[in-house]
């Protein structure tokens, strides 16, 4: 479901509908990280993995088919699901802040019920903020930012970049490729750290 250059008004807003329940429902999230994880899976793997009982997991599942963000790829029984790549940027309403909705985003906000740092964040900051601090801890995974950098760019404590940076890590690990980088993100925390003191 990636935004192409030849969709048209109304496949866009059918896109954006499509993937609004995985960002309002946290469990829905969960199953959509799950079957992009797992390439393919059945009801039953579902069930199983996600401690869903029978009649919520083909609801959920079925759902997600419906909004065209899961697809049957083996229709005899047992069926076997999986998830499409949705890459779908939006502009906030005023118009200064963009993000793009994709697989990691959706894995972190089906964290939320599960992890009270991300939950939080997106309480205090919406799921914008949730997509801009994903950016942050990709950077900072990379060794390019620092907690601190962070706080002063959003304007957030340093305590609240470092929680949801932390609580962003494994989303960050399992969705991108994280090289080590030559500075290693003490160095650069004792960097920012030593600059703010002015030594």
């Amino acid at each position: 479901m990636s935004r192409t250059s030849n969709q048209t008004d109304g496949d866009i807003v059918r896109d954006f509908l499509s993937v609004a329940d995985l960002l309002e429902e946290p469990q829905l999230a969960q199953l959509y990280a799950y079957l992009a994880r797992e390439d393919e899976a059945t009801v039953q793997d579902v069930m199983h993995e996600l401690s869903l009982a029978q009649g919520t997991a083909y609801s959920y599942v079925n759902r997600l088919v419906d909004a065209d963000v899961v697809e049957v790829t083996h229709d005899e029984q047992p069926r076997r699901y999986a998830a499409r790549e949705i890459n779908l940027t939006v502009t906030t309403v005023a118009g200064d802040r963009e993000y793009t909705i994709t697989p990691a985003l959706i894995d972190a906000v089906g964290r939320r019920e599960s992890n009270d740092d991300i939950d939080t964040y997106i309480d205090r900051h919406s799921v914008a903020g949730l997509a801009t601090a994903l950016t942050y801890a990709v950077a900072r995974e990379r060794g390019e930012t620092t907690h601190r950098l962070m706080a002063e760019d959003l304007d957030i404590s340093p305590l609240a970049a470092e929680m949801i940076l932390q609580a962003l890590r494994p989303v960050v690990h399992e969705h991108y490729d994280i090289e080590a980088s030559g500075a290693s993100l003490d160095e650069l925390d004792s960097d920012d750290s030593d600059a703010a003191d002015g030594t």
